[in-house]
């Protein structure tokens, strides 16, 4: 009996702390280089006077487009949840970005459009066409990007644990089970 409580106490330890840790989207060596004052909105209206500022920003990636010399990635702008995870309501975005990123990257590999979080140096503004108008995009240098795994993937797999208890005729017993799924 005493075995079996130590064996939920540690097991339960083994989730809590597995729940309690992730990905990490924003390397520890970036962080103190990021301007966590500046939002997006005020990127948006004055994005010259940010020029050279580090930003976090999120979004969920629209099309990609390799370049001669970079790969350009059209970013719909999407709220950061305190995990600096990208909100998942489109309708609370506040326009678009341009984010460059000068390594190689295929836009294969971002084809499926998900959400990323970005961390880059604010470096102008450029003018493109969207739709009919005319649309003004700040443009970022990726320093970091994370790539979050879409809802299908997420759901795909995962790590569970269960514990069971009961008894019946004056006896005790339970169980505990843990499962991977892919």
């Amino acid at each position: 009996m005493k075995n079996r409580k130590l064996a939920i106490v540690f097991f339960w330890c083994l989730f809590t702390l597995g729940c309690a840790t992730g990905p990490t989207p924003i390397p520890e060596a970036l962080a103190p280089e990021i301007d966590r004052s500046l939002s997006f909105t005020e990127l948006l209206e004055n994005t010259d006077s940010h020029v050279g500022k580090v930003v976090v920003l999120g979004g969920q990636v629209l099309q990609a487009k390799r370049l001669a010399d970079a790969t350009r990635i059209e970013v719909l702008q999407l709220p950061l949840k305190d995990s600096e995870r990208p909100a998942s309501q489109r309708t609370t975005s506040q326009g678009r970005f341009l984010a460059y990123e000068q390594q190689f990257l295929d836009p294969a590999t971002l084809a499926d459009q998900p959400r990323v979080t970005i961390v880059g140096e604010v470096t102008g503004l450029a003018t493109a066409n969207l739709d009919e108008t005319e649309y003004r995009y700040p443009t970022i240098a990726i320093k970091h990007m994370h790539v979050w795994e879409t809802p299908r993937e997420e759901s795909q797999s995962g790590f569970g644990i269960g514990v069971g208890l009961g008894g019946g005729g004056g006896g005790f017993g339970g169980g505990i089970g843990i499962g991977t799924g892919f």
